[in-house]
């Protein structure tokens, strides 16, 4: 499916911050896509992430937060990070109407971004649900300094995609959290993933991976639609 590729500048209070819309023909959603803390919208997994979900009809914009934007290493606190959010959102809400686009908006990140999308939603934040790459449950080795206290009061659909063999969130753990949580949680796990989704002994380029990922992204999209 063609899908056309365009930069946009988007307002997060007194800065600007990159994104890239990518729209296919027709598209049957919109999935605004948030980076880790480590990598900006730029890295390969989440452009490989993205096409492929355009090859599937689905219309993507990712974006940087404010830190990425200006060179920095440390993440930005949650109030900005989400004001971020909430400026991503918008703008992809914009895009659709600019196009007609009728199909429902989904939040998602990777890792770090994916927690920021879940922190604002519970603040407020629309969304016809959220997908969550690699989610961030606990710091590695450190079980129990957990990060779902917000995930408890969420009630839209929530795709959980982990690797199995991710340090940020220890499978029984993360199993536990999915079910307080209740029926509105799907988990599908990445077998033998990392928290990047990178497999021993599968030599995959980070662009092949954010592929990989996301066909179980779009049939969970289009069970929704």
């Amino acid at each position: 499916m063609p899908s056309s590729e365009s930069s946009v500048s988007i307002s997060v209070g007194d800065v600007r911050v990159s994104g890239i819309y990518a729209r296919p023909d027709n598209p049957f959603a919109t999935l605004v896509l948030a980076h880790g803390a480590g990598a900006g919208m730029e890295h390969p997994f989440m452009g490989g992430f993205t096409k492929a979900l355009n090859d599937d009809g689905v219309a993507t914009l990712r974006f940087n937060f404010p830190y990425r934007e200006a060179g920095r290493k440390f993440p930005d606190r949650p109030p900005l990070a989400i004001a971020a959010w909430r400026a991503a959102m918008d703008e992809a809400a914009a895009q659709a109407a600019k196009h007609s686009d009728d199909g429902p908006l989904w939040a998602a990140g990777k890792s770090f971004g994916g927690r920021m999308a879940s922190m604002a939603v519970a603040e407020g934040m629309p969304a016809a649900g959220l997908v969550y790459l690699g989610y961030p449950l606990h710091p590695p080795g450190k079980p129990e300094k957990l990060r779902d206290e917000h995930l408890y009061g969420l009630t839209l659909p929530m795709l959980f995609l982990q690797g199995t063999r991710d340090t940020f969130a220890t499978p029984d753990l993360l199993e536990g959290v999915l079910a307080r949580i209740g029926p509105a949680a799907t988990l599908h796990w990445y077998e033998g993933g990392d928290h990047s989704f990178a497999v021993k002994g599968n030599k995959r380029s980070a662009e092949e991976i954010g592929a990989s990922v996301a066909a179980p992204v779009a049939a969970y999209l289009r069970s929704h639609a």
